[in-house]
């Protein structure tokens, strides 16, 4: 399989050389992070044996939410989280989609507008919800924001997934909707430009040239919902690639597949090198951006909504239980190993006669992970 360590390791020089001055720093501690993940540059740990005692050193991994290799558990708990709080309600998922005449400015001011674009689909959810004749409340709804399309061009859109009910705190009831559409899509669409124009004049910053009249917001029903947070999940961390999906990589060129949105199709996209790493170094968050939100009913704060909707709908929200991380396995006696030293620096030389040695140095404290 071709790793994106093999990538980078092939094309960083002439990326850097054509990029280096245009990269975030956000991008350029990416690309440090990716380069060194779980191989002889990364610091160590140490492992031993609970019954042989046999120790073992391992590379860490760089726990970057964009690395291939990293967050696998971390996006599992997010999973397991977000199905723990399901209601017996249908879900539909929501997708607010920017034209394209917005890309530019959005990349130039990604903290702000990435905000503004979540924060502009949740109200216009909400608003939807208040006013609609059946719901007569809030909703609640869990988003993730994501920059890509299956093509890996620069796409920024939300999905929302929200249960197809609200609660009215004032007269303590609960409403659910039994329909086939949640709101009309192209209502939605309206009301989303309005609000998207409304904080762009608040925040100062230019409406983009040449802007078109028509949005685009999907509208989908998705059963109990659980697929739609496994997919969100999928895209939560590990970046926007997988390395099963790279399919060649020559001195030139690297080749992956995707799956067409609108066929269903595998389709096979093939870029030179350095566009390759553009590609996906693009989609790199600002530092201390949250890509998924909840929202409404569903924010971890509002625990007086929270109970009220186990009362009103006579159910009990499942004590989350994470999935517990992977035990690594003794080979010589099948024990369980144990991480008891964490960052161990190492420095590898070659005396005058015989194999090199790698030493330890910055050794930290016994941990007890």
């Amino acid at each position: 399989m071709i790793t994106l360590i093999d990538i980078i390791k092939r094309f960083e020089a002439p990326f850097l050389a054509e990029y280096g001055a245009k990269l975030l720093t956000s991008q350029k501690s990416a690309l440090a992070a990716f380069k060194i993940c779980r191989t002889a540059m990364s610091a160590q740990m140490k492992l031993q044996c609970d019954a042989c005692l046999q120790t073992e050193y391992l590379p860490h991994s760089c726990g970057h939410r964009s690395c291939p290799h990293c967050q696998a558990h971390e996006s599992q708990c997010w999973i397991e989280r977000q199905i723990a709080k399901q209601l017996p309600v249908n879900y539909f998922m929501l997708t607010f989609t920017l034209p394209a005449q917005w890309r530019t400015l959005v990349w130039q001011q990604q903290k702000t507008l990435y905000d503004l674009l979540m924060q502009s689909a949740w109200e216009t959810v909400n608003t939807f919800s208040q006013n609609d004749k059946t719901l007569q409340g809030n909703a609640g709804a869990v988003a993730v924001l994501h920059t890509h399309n299956r093509r890996l061009d620069f796409h920024p859109h939300v999905h929302l997934v929200v249960p197809a009910g609200a609660i009215n705190t004032g007269q303590k009831r609960w409403h659910s909707k039994k329909a086939k559409y949640l709101f009309s899509h192209k209502a939605l669409a309206k009301v989303f430009r309005a609000k998207m124009l409304h904080g762009i004049t608040q925040l100062g910053l230019g409406i983009p040239e040449g802007i078109t009249e028509k949005w685009v917001v999907d509208c989908t029903q998705v059963g109990t919902g659980a697929k739609a947070i496994v997919y969100l999940g999928r895209y939560l961390y590990r970046g926007v690639i997988q390395e099963k999906d790279i399919l060649s990589c020559t001195d030139a060129t690297v080749s992956f597949r995707y799956t067409n949105s609108k066929t269903k199709k595998t389709e096979t996209r093939t870029v030179t090198g350095i566009e390759f790493l553009r590609l996906v170094l693009q989609h790199i968050l600002p530092k201390g951006f949250r890509r998924a939100r909840n929202f409404g009913f569903l924010h971890p704060n509002s625990k007086r909504q929270i109970t009220l909707l186990q009362i009103l709908l006579r159910v009990q929200f499942k004590p989350v239980i994470s999935t517990p991380r992977p035990i690594m396995l003794c080979a010589c006696c099948g024990g369980i190993k144990r991480i008891i030293q964490t960052r161990l620096r190492t420095i590898s030389y070659v005396p005058a006669k015989g194999k090199a040695v790698t030493g330890e140095v910055n050794q930290q404290p016994e941990s007890s992970m």
